[in-house]
């Protein structure tokens, strides 16, 4: 692997919702007949995406949250499930890649783990960036072009619809020691991003394969919003397989208490 790789981790703000979309655990979340009007459990769902600096170029995984999400979502319904009610002005992505002393044209290399609206809400930063590769799951790209009207569930083409998609196959190995992993379940072509770094050892973001700590267990718990739930168990076990060969940080989508704990910006990892 390359030994001048530096990784850095930028937070994009932070939704709240019920932690029923994100964990379906009984013990946790459903309320028996005795406790009917216990209220719901509100969680922060913390966003985030990922910034490599590589000998061969610098990579982008995902897009965070778009700056006009309560008008841009409202023909969802969805800004009242997820509203992005915790983020500060420096933490919107176009204000992260300022940080860094970049614009969008500069990244060589944007990869969206998948199309939701709070991964790739601000992917439209690239819609006249024609240098930068803009990269998903085969299975992704056929899902979210695949239907008609302005949304499907959290899937709104807003979003992506301009971007000159290049679509990979299979695990790949993007750029040496960063692989894009084929998770799916969580939608038609999840994928999670598995970095080996000389210092830090693997790390391995999953997006929303494993939403937080408590959804990979083990035993794995699954979630409200999965597309297909076999293969999102089957994704969950390949990437402990993968955590526990490399001895891995698994880095989750969305845990609040894990990002307090990890390394952002303007710190790194390499």
């Amino acid at each position: 692997m390359p030994d001048n790789i530096k990784l850095q981790i930028l937070p994009t703000g932070t939704m709240h919702a019920d932690l029923t979309w994100l964990l379906l655990d009984p013990s946790r979340v459903m309320a028996s007949r005795a406790e009917k009007n216990r209220p719901a459990h509100w969680v922060g769902v913390p966003t985030h995406c990922v910034f490599i600096d590589h000998p061969e170029g610098k990579l982008l995984w995902d897009a965070g949250v778009p700056r006009d999400w309560e008008t841009r979502w409202a023909p969802t319904g969805l800004q009242e499930y997820f509203p992005v009610d915790e983020v500060t002005e420096d933490q919107w992505l176009d204000s992260r890649l300022e940080q860094l002393g970049y614009e969008p044209h500069d990244i060589d290399h944007l990869v969206l783990s998948h199309l939701h609206f709070d991964h790739a809400g601000q992917a439209d930063l690239w819609n006249d960036a024609p240098r930068t590769r803009v990269i998903c799951s085969k299975d992704e790209y056929e899902g979210a072009f695949g239907f008609e009207g302005y949304n499907l569930g959290a899937h709104v083409k807003n979003d992506y619809a301009r971007l000159n998609f290049e679509t990979v196959e299979g695990d790949t190995e993007i750029l040496p020691g960063v692989t894009l992993l084929q998770t799916p379940g969580h939608t038609w072509g999840t994928m999670s991003l598995q970095v080996d770094l000389p210092d830090s050892g693997t790390m391995i973001f999953t997006s929303d394969a494993v939403y937080r700590s408590e959804s990979y267990g083990p035993p794995s718990v699954g979630a409200g919003v999965v597309y297909d739930s076999r293969k999102w168990f089957a994704s969950v076990e390949k990437i402990r397989s993968i955590a526990e060969r490399t001895n891995a940080t698994v880095v989750f989508g969305h845990d609040e208490e894990q990002i307090t704990q990890l390394k952002v910006t303007p710190a790194f990892y390499s």
